[in-house]
C-alpha cells in the first residue's frame, strides 16, 4: 500500500445561499491517478479550490503528508507541491506562451529578466512533452486546445508532489490526450499522486486507479477501478443508469424542406469552398479533428469572423450576415465553444444572462418589467432543470454546467430556428449530457433545425441525422447515420489535400 499523501476529511463550504460541501471525504495515494467524479454542481471543483487555498474551507481537516495544513492563497498550495490544472482557463491572453508559463518566476540575469532563456525553458519544456507551440506567440492567438496544453505544461514545469488535472482533455485531440497520459504515467513512476476529474469514462477506465464520487456535494463513495463497470460508475454518480447508443437512421422526415444553403463559403485558410444544407427538424452534425475549420465555419456563418465570400440562402432567400445581430434577426443563435469569452458574464445574474438577447419584448412604455424578465428567466431555465438558488444568483458561482445551460436557455427564449451548438457538452457530466441531447431532440420535434459541431465521436454518431466531415478548412465528405461509422468518418477527417 502506497503512502496517503493527501487526507480531507468531512470537508464543508457555504457560498450566499448554497451548502456546497457537506461533510467530504477525500484520500490520494503516492504514485495514485485518484478520479474524481460526479455531475456538474456536485461540488467537485469547489472541493479542489478549497485543497489549493482558492476556498476557505467552513469545516473538516485537511493533512498533507501526514500535517494538518490550511494553505491561504494558491502560491502557499505550489510552494507546497500542489499544481492544479484548472477546468476553465487562467491565462493572460496579451502576453506570449513563455511569459504565461514562467510569469512570477521568470529567470533573470543582474536582476533583469532573461527573456532569451525563459523562450529556450519553454521550448524544451514543450518538447519533453511532446507538444509544437512557440514560446513567443502570444496565448490569445492559439486555439482553445493549444492554450489548454500551455496550462498542462505550466502545471508540469512546477515540481509538483500533487497534480490535480480539472477536465485537461476538454479541448485536446486525441494525439495530445495521448502525449498527456505519457507525461501522466512518467509522473507515476516518481510517486506524484494525480486527482483527475473527468467526465469521459473511457479515460477514468484506462488512466485511474481509483474513483471517488459525489453528488449534490456530498461524498458518494470509493471504488477501484478494476472492480467497477461504467455503469457502476454513472450509476453513483446520477442515481440511475443512463444508456446512449448510435442512432440507426434519419429521423428527418423524407420531404422536410431545405431552410439553410451555404454555397462556397471562404473565410481565410481555415474555411476553403465549404458547401452543405441544413434540413427543417435536423441535426447536422460537424465532425473532424482539431484545426479542421469546423467552428470558424460556424462564425463565418453567424456573422462573428469576416467571410471572404460565399452565400447563404435561408428558406430560399438569399441573407447578407455581417455581423451577430443579423443573424439573430435571421433566427439564427450560435453556442460557442469558448462560453467564458464569448457567451458568459459572469458577474450578472441569471436573469441578465438569460434575457439579454431577448431585453425588447419585456419593454413596455420605456421602461424593462423586471418581474417579467425574472419570471420568464425561471420558467425557461427550469425545462432544463438549471441549478440555482435563484434567478438572481451571480452566474459565477455556478457551476460550469449550468452556467452552460443559462446560455442555452438564452437562445430558447429568443426561439430561434437555427441552433448551432459548438461542442455543447464539452467539460460536462454524463447527466447533464443526457439533458442537452434531449433538449436538442425536443427542438427538433418542434421544428427547429440544429448544427452540432463535436469532437466526440460518440457523440456525433449518437445525435446526429447526417454529418458532415472536414480536414484543413475543407469540407471531406458527408455521410448519412445510417452509413456512418467511427472508421469512415475518420478516413474522411484526415484526408488531406494532396498537392
Amino acid at each position: 500500500m502506497s503512502e496517503i499523501i493527501l487526507q480531507m476529511r468531512d470537508i464543508d463550504k457555504h457560498f450566499s445561499g448554497v451548502h456546497a460541501l457537506k461533510s467530504v471525504q477525500f484520500e490520494l495515494r503516492a504514485g495514485e491517478v485518484h478520479a474524481l467524479m460526479g455531475e456538474n454542481g456536485a461540488g467537485k471543483s469547489t472541493l479542489i479550490k478549497v485543497l489549493c487555498g482558492i476556498h476557505q474551507r467552513d469545516g473538516g481537516e485537511i493533512q498533507y503528508f501526514g500535517e494538518p495544513v490550511s494553505f491561504a492563497n494558491i502560491a502557499e498550495s505550489q510552494k507546497a507541491g500542489i499544481s492544479v490544472i484548472h477546468q476553465e482557463l487562467n491565462m493572460m491572453n496579451h502576453l506570449t506562451v513563455a511569459q504565461n508559463i514562467y510569469i512570477g518566476r521568470e529567470p533573470r540575469k543582474g536582476g533583469i529578466i532573461d527573456d532569451r532563456k525563459m523562450v529556450e525553458d519553454a521550448r524544451a519544456l514543450f518538447e519533453r512533452i511532446g507538444v509544437k507551440i512557440d514560446p513567443t506567440v502570444t496565448l490569445g492567438s492559439l486555439t482553445v486546445g493549444k492554450q489548454q496544453m500551455v496550462e498542462i505544461a505550466k502545471a508540469v514545469s512546477h515540481d509538483c508532489k500533487l497534480l490535480v488535472l480539472d477536465e485537461p482533455t476538454a479541448a485536446l485531440t486525441q494525439p495530445e490526450v495521448e502525449e498527456l497520459f505519457k507525461i501522466m504515467l512518467e509522473m507515476k513512476e516518481k510517486g506524484i499522486g494525480m486527482i483527475y476529474i473527468s467526465h469521459r469514462m473511457d479515460e477514468i477506465n484506462r488512466i485511474s486507479d481509483r474513483v471517488t464520487v459525489m453528488r449534490d456535494g456530498e461524498y458518494v463513495g470509493t471504488v477501484n477501478t478494476k472492480d467497477v463497470t461504467k455503469d457502476d460508475i454513472v450509476k453513483m454518480m446520477v442515481g440511475r443508469v443512463i444508456m446512449g447508443e448510435q442512432k440507426e437512421a434519419s429521423c428527418v422526415p423524407a420531404d422536410a424542406p431545405v431552410i439553410l444553403e451555404v454555397k462556397n463559403l471562404n473565410a481565410g485558410k481555415e474555411v476553403r469552398n465549404v458547401s452543405f444544407n441544413l434540413r427543417r427538424g435536423e441535426i447536422l452534425g460537424f465532425a473532424g479533428l482539431m484545426g479542421a475549420g469546423r467552428t470558424e465555419v460556424a462564425r463565418a456563418l453567424y456573422g462573428a469572423d469576416p467571410k471572404q465570400s460565399g452565400e447563404i440562402i435561408l428558406n430560399g432567400k438569399k441573407v447578407t450576415i455581417k455581423k451577430p445581430s443579423q443573424a439573430v434577426e435571421c433566427g439564427i443563435c450560435y453556442l460557442s465553444e469558448d462560453r467564458k469569452r464569448y457567451g458568459l458574464m459572469l458577474d450578472k445574474s441569471v436573469t441578465e444572462n438569460t434575457t439579454i438577447a431577448s431585453v425588447d419584448d419585456f419593454i413596455t412604455v420605456g421602461l424593462i418589467n423586471d418581474s417579467k424578465m425574472r419570471e420568464a428567466s425561471a420558467e425557461t431555465n427550469a425545462l432544463l432543470r438549471t441549478k440555482t438558488p435563484s434567478m438572481e444568483q451571480l452566474l459565477k458561482n455556478l457551476s460550469g454546467g449550468n452556467q452552460q445551460k443559462v446560455i442555452i436557455a438564452r437562445w430558447l427564449m429568443k426561439n430561434s430556428d437555427i441552433f448551432i451548438f459548438d461542442e455543447p457538452t464539452r467539460g460536462i457530466d454524463v447527466g447533464a449530457k443526457s439533458e442537452i441531447y434531449t433538449l436538442m431532440e425536443n427542438l427538433t420535434k418542434q421544428g427547429k433545425s440544429v448544427i452540432m459541431i463535436s469532437s466526440e465521436l460518440a457523440e456525433v454518431l449518437r445525435m446526429s441525422d447526417r454529418i458532415v466531415v472536414m480536414c484543413e478548412g475543407r469540407k471531406t465528405g458527408e455521410l448519412d447515420i445510417s452509413e456512418a461509422t467511427q472508421e469512415n468518418i475518420m478516413k474522411l477527417a484526415t484526408m488531406r489535400e494532396e498537392n
